[in-house]
């Protein structure tokens, strides 16, 4: 009986070495002949069409934009004939209005992938049916709370402050390269924690510490996204040996894990030595509120633990992707980054012309009061606008529209169905049938975008009468659409132009010389060499 068991593991063993083999040896085939680029997916006798996409690794959110273009917007993707891989792809507007939105519970995130994302356990992110609305309803709730909303606003002008003007003017002063992604992703990574769990990590510090937490999200995030290109049974039989990116995979969890229960269980101790008006008067964070609101149901570790981790995900990753994309698309565009910056300056003048009239209790009709005005320029390098003043800065919000068209920060998305479907574009879809959607390719669409889809047009965000022109969420996808659309998009909004607007007042920057800007191996759309740049004070 042993010895079987013993002959069964050792074939075992030889099949999934056979299979690594293979695997490794087409990807150093394909990628050692990466100087020839063709938009072709052929399918090879049992590695399917892999090859093509390892080659193309390097390159693959292109890629499969080339592909579907030259396919009409739909294909299917066939993995090797042991790997359970085959997929339809689309970047079809029509497709993804129908699955996100008309058929919204025929497709689902299902089972392979909540494997596949395995850090982010039960959470809003990977959950379905009745565990998804739950947690959505808790969400919601405290998003509209006012004091979450005063929460964000006052961490992120604290931020700013503190932390990321401070720095940006020092590595000014000594002349330094730094890489702008970097810091933002340290400051969002701040920002996040003292929102979810009320501690600040201080990884934005000048000294630029590295933080055990901050680095296990970004090893945890890679490895979902070699999870997506490699045969499961690769990836399974790496976790089983706790080898590659297996390896970093588990040690990021229980490094996030260990990080997160300590905080769980501190909070717990705390509130358990408070009566409830103690609790409602308490420093508010959304760690804080979900074991307060209990809704009639008790929230245990696991529970709390899988929302951080979906909220730190969610909160945090737009924003980095975003401003990094953002700052390297304004430092190739400077007549985009003069409106920006005369639309941010002339906010800041009516606000201070207001304050002034206020403290001097003068008549606004006065004009010769307006010689009071010499010290408003000093004004545009110390303010940081609040959420409410943001909101006018209607050309500004047009850019980052433009930035998350161009570069979503969830580059794929993916459904399973759990029905027998026909879609708009007339593929059948069959039962369990895994279907992924390119939001990349999406914004690169003729179709949806017009001939000028490449550009990087904020104006294209503006109505006539100057006001921001909303596309339908099915088309502009970044932020989701249908019943999953991201509660927190407004206040997404807001913190990046709030971020935006403290920094084009004080300084610009100057990309250095060859930075080549391409995207990580992620599952978060981040620039794989980080951003590269020179800080220079600007003139006001």
């Amino acid at each position: 009986m042993h010895k079987h068991f013993l002959i069964s593991d050792m074939a075992m063993f030889v099949l999934y070495a056979a299979i690594s083999a293979t695997f490794l040896c087409s990807l150093y085939f394909f990628r050692s002949r990466r100087c020839c680029i063709h938009p072709i997916l052929r399918d090879y006798p049992i590695l399917g069409m892999l090859p093509p996409v390892i080659f193309n690794l390097w390159r693959i959110h292109d890629f499969i934009t080339e592909i579907l273009k030259l396919r009409g917007g739909t294909g299917e993707f066939k993995g090797p004939w042991f790997a359970n891989m085959n997929y339809l792809v689309t970047c079809d507007s029509l497709n993804v209005q129908h699955m996100l939105c008309k058929r919204f519970d025929n497709y689902i995130k299902g089972p392979e992938f909540r494997e596949i994302f395995e850090p982010f356990g039960d959470g809003v992110v990977t959950a379905d049916s009745e565990t998804w609305k739950y947690f959505r309803t808790i969400l919601h709730s405290l998003i509209k709370q006012k004091r979450f909303e005063s929460l964000v606003d006052q961490t992120v002008q604290k931020k700013v402050h503190t932390s990321l003007l401070p720095i940006l003017d020092h590595a000014q002063q000594q002349r330094r390269v730094v890489d702008l992604q970097d810091i933002f992703n340290r400051f969002t990574f701040d920002n996040i924690c003292s929102t979810i769990v009320g501690h600040d990590p201080k990884c934005l510090s000048i000294d630029f510490p590295e933080v055990a937490i901050e680095k296990a999200f970004n090893e945890s995030e890679e490895s979902i996204f070699y999870r997506h290109v490699v045969p499961k049974t690769v990836w399974k039989f790496q976790k089983w040996l706790q080898i590659g990116q297996e390896k970093k995979m588990t040690k990021a969890c229980r490094t996030f894990d260990e990080y997160i229960y300590s905080c769980i269980a501190s909070k717990r101790e705390e509130l358990s030595k408070c009566t409830r008006e103690e609790m409602d008067e308490a420093p508010f964070d959304l760690l804080t509120a979900l074991i307060i609101e209990e809704r009639g149901r008790v929230h245990d570790d696991k529970f709390l633990r899988d929302a951080a981790f979906n909220f730190f995900v969610a909160g945090r990753e737009t924003m980095t992707s975003a401003l990094t994309w953002f700052f390297w698309l304004i430092a190739q565009h400077p007549l985009v980054e003069a409106k920006i910056l005369a639309e941010i300056k002339d906010t800041l003048k009516v606000n201070e012309k207001k304050n002034y009239y206020m403290a001097h209790d003068v008549d606004r009709n006065d004009h010769h009061c307006l010689d009071e005005d010499h010290d408003l320029n000093h004004s545009l390098t110390e303010s940081v606008l609040s959420m409410e003043e943001v909101k006018k800065l209607v050309y500004l919000h047009g850019a980052l529209c433009e930035v998350l068209r161009l570069f979503p920060p969830v580059p794929i998305e993916r459904k399973q169905a759990i029905e027998a479907d026909t879609l708009p574009s007339g593929h059948r879809v069959n039962a369990n049938t895994m279907i992924m959607f390119s939001l990349y390719a999406m914004g690169r669409s003729e179709e949806i975008w017009g001939k000028d889809y490449l550009e990087f047009k904020p104006e294209r965000w503006i109505s006539e009468r100057g006001e921001i022109a909303y596309a339908p969420a099915y088309k502009f996808i970044a932020f989701n659409a249908g019943p999953r659309i991201c509660l927190g998009k407004d206040l997404a909004f807001v913190q990046m132009k709030m971020v935006v607007a403290s920094i084009l007042c004080k300084y610009r920057f100057q990309v250095v010389e060859d930075h080549v800007a391409t995207p990580g191996h992620s599952i978060i759309l981040l620039m794989k060499n980080g951003l590269k740049a020179k800080i220079l004070k600007r003139q006001v």
